[in-house]
């Protein structure tokens, strides 16, 4: 048809965003994490080792993994196309986020060996808005990295992100796998890890996202990433030491010497 000329959604969406608006918005998210930290440090979140009465109504641990992850995944996914006109490769950083979360989403809840254990909707449900939030502010405020232009800080950064990336993921999900795989051979679910970090920390694999989240702040580069360490570390500072504590109290051999989440530390 004559004078035909297509929607161009990348432009429109492009349009649609107010950049400042979002990065007023990204800096009271990372207040508002902050206030929230000293508030996670009394209360535990009730899912997993911690689960109890008194929250209302559950899911399957593996369905509400599933379905609390997966805004992370989709929501990014959707905000990148549309960002760069259906071309999907265009940064670094959101191969680095697309991986995390394929693994997160689709691979890490059928490996769980939780039969029977449940997870409360309300935890479920703000961890979809959380995931929502997050996945909708990195998405947005992403540009594509160049790398290699010229030899320089810029570059030293983007190298020093994708290894603190790939080692932290890594110690992630060996670490997730470890207690899976020691799950299998314990008659309540629970036994006192032996091997690798945690030789020196409880909560290895923790220590792992936060470290796997540094890189990717380092290669993003942006208000957003930085906020999204933000929260990693207010969430899973205070689960460290949950969980640490909650090993004291039920294994009275359990290693005096090894701390929370920082080797030597805490």
């Amino acid at each position: 048809m004559s004078g035909f000329c297509p929607i161009n959604f990348s432009q429109k969406f492009k349009m649609m965003i107010d950049t400042e608006f979002i990065k007023e918005f990204t800096f009271y998210w990372i207040i508002s994490g902050i206030i929230l930290f000293p508030i996670l440090l009394f209360v535990k979140q009730p899912y997993g080792r911690h689960m109890r009465e008194g929250w209302g109504l559950t899911l399957p641990n593996k369905i509400a993994w599933l379905i609390m992850e997966l805004p992370a995944l989709i929501v990014f996914v959707i905000i990148i196309i549309l960002k760069s006109n259906f071309v999907f490769s265009i940064a670094l950083p959101a191969a680095l986020w697309i991986t995390h979360y394929i693994h997160r989403t689709l691979v890490f809840p059928f490996k769980l060996k939780t039969k029977g254990k449940k997870m409360p909707i309300l935890i479920v449900s703000f961890g979809i808005i959380f995931n929502f939030i997050n996945a909708s502010l990195n998405g947005i405020s992403l540009e594509p990295v160049s790398v290699f232009e010229n030899f320089g800080l810029h570059e030293i950064r983007i190298i020093a992100g994708l290894l603190l990336f790939a080692v932290g993921m890594f110690i992630n999900v060996y670490s997730d796998n470890y207690l899976i795989h020691l799950r299998k051979s314990s008659t309540n679910g629970y036994k006192i890890p032996q091997k690798f970090l945690f030789k020196l920390v409880s909560c290895p694999n923790f220590l792992g996202e936060i470290i796997e989240w540094s890189g990717f702040a380092l290669v993003a580069g942006n208000l957003a990433a930085l906020s999204f360490l933000v929260w990693t570390m207010v969430n899973l500072f205070p689960r460290a030491l949950n969980h640490h504590k909650w090993y004291k109290q039920n294994f009275s051999d359990y290693p005096k010497n090894r701390k929370a989440l920082i080797p030597f530390i805490l």
